[in-house]
């Protein structure tokens, strides 16, 4: 679909010339010629020259899945079973991707019906609403916009926050330990920590470089970094599971199926790691091609899934009983391992830019067009220098910050991507005619949605309660 939006919505989806040389002027000159893109949307013809070919487009929806998730995905799968592990996350991967679909059906049909030619997440679900059988539904379907965009505010500018700690966390990890750092991967001894500055101070290490990076408005540009992030990530994998696949031990001493009690957690892990929802209509929006998204979307998501089922089941394989939340915390204390958390540093540095840009796009076009043009650059770049302040004044002040964003991103993230889009379905079709097992089937996967976010609020206000004494998660720990 273009690069085009509706003029009423807070939200945008991309802007024309969203690079360091644009100006205020520019900018508003073409939103004064064409009321469609007021909110800084291109034309028709400025998404043929300007959009993203379909490798670009995989390229950034494999990086927007591939975050810090899936290094605690062997401990998810410890929690669920060596066999139950991996089943569930195959289906959870395909009810993901199948969500997304939905997501970008409903909005291609309400742009044919409403002749509109780009569709975003809030916009689909107001005009969802609107088309509901229920008069209160349609009286009040502007909240649902709304609603939309402070889940994707809170769950996007969430994962940033989660980037930040673990930014420090793995930079303070690596020069703590460099005293005890060898050549030698063989053994992996306790190594005992140089004492050096707070993590708190690392993470305002990392502020200047971040408010660089945020200052690139383009998403074709980003695609430079969010390449440089998925190949650092790639290589850290490799190095990872070359290491876990050697000396396998007996895996008939491992559970098929963890007991019930444990599976919520591993739910509650799993369910965050496919963390993509938020960027799937802005990178249709892009895409030269747009017919060819669907094929896109279902090769990027059968990538990200196979790569979780596998560092999972391998990790708990190779570890057993012994894993931990991160598998980086079982890798030997020696050079090589050591350079999986930086090349995570890099992977996770580039992927703070991409994250951060769904939050950016809603909040700033609306700032902006409340002031005069002379105005419009410098509250753009204040609007983000203060964004990314606020992530990472977040990520410093709350101790525990993995379980409070776990708690945030178990509401906003299983709306998004379970709750939401099969109720969107049901509204947008239901007055053409749905088949039962169509509801049926919609109906199941908001319930496992809702039931994810019951138990991820479970889990995360429980750790939160029971934190009281344990370490907190800016102290850094060596495991032998």
């Amino acid at each position: 679909m273009p690069v085009t939006k509706s003029a009423d919505s807070p939200q945008v989806a991309t802007t024309v010339k969203l690079d360091l040389v644009s100006s205020p002027e520019s900018t508003k000159k073409v939103q004064s010629q064409d009321p469609s893109v007021v909110n800084g949307n291109s034309s028709e013809s400025s998404k043929t020259t300007k959009g993203i070919t379909g490798f670009q487009t995989l390229v950034h929806l494999v990086k927007g899945n591939m975050g810090t998730g899936i290094l605690g995905l062997p401990l998810a799968v410890k929690n669920a079973g060596i066999l139950m592990g991996p089943l569930s996350l195959l289906v959870m991967g395909l009810i993901a991707c199948h969500c997304m679909h939905i997501l970008v059906r409903c909005a291609q049909r309400f742009c044919h019906r409403l002749n509109k030619p780009f569709m975003d997440y809030g916009d689909t679900v107001m005009h969802g609403l609107e088309a509901s059988p229920n008069v209160w539904l349609q009286n009040h379907a502007h909240w649902g916009r709304y609603i939309v965009s402070f889940f994707l505010i809170v769950t996007q500018l969430g994962f940033c926050c989660v980037y930040i700690v673990f930014l420090a966390d793995n930079l303070k990890q690596v020069v703590e330990a460099v005293n005890g750092t060898t050549f030698s991967c063989h053994n992996n001894e306790t190594v005992v920590p140089m004492p050096t500055m707070d993590s708190r101070l690392y993470m305002l290490t990392f502020l200047p470089v971040l408010g660089l990076l945020v200052f690139i408005r383009n998403l074709r540009v980003l695609t430079i970094f969010s390449l440089l992030a998925n190949i650092s990530m790639l290589v850290s994998l490799i190095i990872i599971a070359q290491y876990i696949i050697q000396g396998i031990p007996d895996p008939s001493q491992l559970p098929m199926v963890a007991s019930w009690k444990t599976y919520p957690l591993f739910f509650g892990t799993a369910i965050f790691s496919f963390e993509s929802i938020g960027v799937v209509l802005p990178l249709e929006n892009k895409m030269k091609d747009a017919h060819r998204f669907p094929t896109i979307l279902s090769l990027g998501m059968s990538i990200i899934t196979t790569l979780y089922i596998a560092i999972g089941a391998l990790g708990y394989l190779r570890f057993g009983d012994d894993i931990k939340a991160s598998i980086t915390l079982n890798l030997p204390n020696c050079w090589l391992y050591q350079s999986v958390k930086l090349l995570y540093v890099v992977g996770i540095l580039c992927t703070y830019a991409l994250q951060f840009y769904v939050p950016a796009e809603i909040i700033i076009p609306f700032a902006v067009s409340q002031v005069s043009k002379r105005w419009a650059l410098p509250l753009d770049l204040s609007i983000r220098i203060a964004m990314v302040c606020l992530t990472c004044m977040l990520a410093i002040l709350i101790p525990r910050l993995d379980l409070v964003l776990s708690l945030v991103g178990s509401v906003s993230s299983s709306a998004l991507a379970l709750i939401i889009p099969p109720l969107l379905e049901m509204t947008t079709y239901y007055s053409e005619g749905m088949s039962p097992l169509t509801i049926i089937k919609d109906a199941l996967i908001s319930i496992l949605g809702f039931v994810g976010f019951v138990v991820g609020t479970y889990q995360a206000l429980d750790e939160l309660i029971e934190s009281g004494n344990t370490l907190p998660l800016n102290s850094t720990m060596f495991f032998q």
